[in-house]
C-alpha cells in the first residue's frame, strides 16, 4: 500500500465494521477488522494503483461516506475520520467481502500476496462468525453494487461471465 492511501484504508475500513457490526467481544472485533482492513487494502490499491493516484488522493481525501451512510441507514456522526471514506473503495471492498472468487482475482491484480490476505480470501469459521454481516451479500449489495461494474473492469472481468457474481 503506498502510505498516503493508509488514512483512506483506515478510514474506509472502520466505515464498513460501523456499518456491518462484527459480533460480539473482543476477538469478534478484532477479526472483522482484519477483514475488513484487508478488503479495503485491496481496492484503494486496484483504485489508486501509482504513487501520484495516492499522492493525488492524500491531497483530495476520500470524499466522505454520507451518501453510503443514507444508502445503508447507518448513523453518521462528525467524527473527521469520516471524511476520509472512499465510497469506490468501500464498495469494492464490499465486492470482496462478499465473492471471494472476486477477492481472489482482485489480490492477484493487485500484486498482493495472497498468503498476506488468508482472512480475506479464506475466512474460517471464527472469521465469518465474527464478520457475519461483514460478509453478507445481500446485506453487502446496496454498497457493493454501486461500482461493481467499474471493479470488473478493473480486474478485466466480463459481468456477463456466469463465474462472475454480479
Amino acid at each position: 500500500m503506498h502510505p498516503p492511501l493508509a488514512p483512506l484504508v483506515a478510514a474506509t475500513a472502520q466505515w464498513l465494521l460501523r456499518a456491518y457490526p462484527p459480533g460480539s467481544g473482543a476477538v469478534d472485533r478484532a477479526l472483522a477488522h482484519v477483514q475488513a482492513r484487508q478488503a479495503a487494502d485491496v481496492a484503494a490499491a486496484l483504485r489508486y494503483p501509482t504513487e501520484l493516484d495516492a499522492a493525488l488522493v492524500d491531497v483530495t481525501g476520500g470524499g466522505g461516506a454520507d451518501r453510503l451512510d443514507w444508502i445503508t441507514g447507518a448513523g453518521a456522526d462528525d467524527a473527521p475520520w469520516r471524511s476520509w471514506v472512499d465510497e469506490v473503495v468501500a464498495s469494492w471492498a464490499a465486492c470482496l467481502l462478499g465473492d471471494p472468487a472476486l477477492a481472489r482475482a482482485a489480490v492477484e491484480a493487485a500484486g498482493r500476496a495472497p498468503a498476506e490476505y488468508g482472512r480475506l480470501l479464506a475466512p474460517g469459521d471464527l472469521d465469518r462468525r465474527a464478520a457475519a454481516l461483514l460478509r453478507h451479500p445481500d446485506l453487502l449489495a446496496p454498497v457493493a453494487d454501486l461500482h461493481r461494474a467499474e471493479l470488473l473492469t478493473a480486474l478485466a472481468l466480463d459481468p456477463r461471465d456466469p463465474a462472475v457474481a454480479v
